[in-house]
């Protein structure tokens, strides 16, 4: 949402009735949160994450959000793209027409929640300057950065340049940015928070993706495997039917995954 701009009237009755059918979720670990800001990094479970993030996270942090959702001429190709192009071959005269349909309510939504758009073209500049300017002002970001590439079956792997945060808020600030790992269980209508994961300014930012990233998936793996027996919401917009249990737990290799 940009600054000094009051929230749509019709925005505000969607997030009314979201409420009203999606119920809150039961926070666990609450003691986990940073009294600096922060950046918070869960499971996408397809739209869960976002409602959650935008409704009930604790702090009201600013979430990313794939900016061609908030592009009038994008929306369409990236929503077909994205959420149904695997579909089978003979559906996609119809997710095409509802690519199109959505596009309003995209719109409406995406730019009158606490977004900040993601590029990932020359615009990322953009995505970065706007996420410093939220955590010097005392804001924390919510983050879902998995990508199309199986990790296991709690998430699929990350996508790791938003571990870049923490080297300009270092280069801004002098401080050091914490990484959160979040575990949302919509089928418990649980969120857990765990432990704050700190960025390490001395060592390599190379390096730093590399352990941050695994060692977030490890936390919010082990978040997963603790509950009790539940089907997990996957990033991918697949059938229920396919839903994984959180147990036991299956690590994919490359091949298994098909990369």
């Amino acid at each position: 949402m940009k600054e000094g701009r009051k929230r749509n009237i019709l925005y505000l009755l969607v997030c009314a009735l979201i409420r009203l059918v999606y119920r809150r979720p039961d926070f666990v670990g609450t003691e986990h949160l940073p009294d600096e800001p922060c950046v918070y990094v869960g499971n996408h479970t397809q739209m869960n994450g976002p409602i959650i993030g935008e409704l009930y996270f604790p702090g009201k942090p600013f979430i990313w959000c794939a900016g061609e959702m908030m592009h009038l001429r994008e929306v369409p190709g990236y929503a077909f793209t994205d959420f149904w192009s695997f579909k089978p071959r003979w559906t996609h005269p119809f997710f095409r027409l509802l690519s199109y349909l959505i596009t309003p309510l995209s719109l409406l939504l995406f730019n009158n929640a606490r977004t900040i758009a993601v590029y990932h073209d020359t615009r990322l500049i953009t995505t970065y300057r706007r996420s410093i300017e939220k955590l010097c002002e005392g804001s924390s970001l919510l983050i879902f950065p998995e990508k199309n590439e199986r990790w296991n079956n709690i998430l699929y792997d990350f996508q790791d340049k938003f571990i870049d945060l923490a080297r300009f808020y270092y280069k801004k600030t002098g401080k050091a940015l914490s990484f959160v790992p979040v575990y949302n269980a919509p089928a418990l209508h649980r969120t857990l928070i765990g432990e704050p994961i700190v960025f390490d300014p001395a060592q390599p930012i190379d390096e730093e993706r590399k352990r941050l990233c695994s060692a977030l998936k490890d936390a919010i793996t082990a978040m997963a495997v603790s509950l009790p027996e539940h089907s997990v919401v996957p990033y991918r917009n697949v059938p229920k039917r396919l839903y994984p249990k959180n147990r036991p737990l299956e690590v994919y290799t490359h091949e298994e995954t098909g990369r």
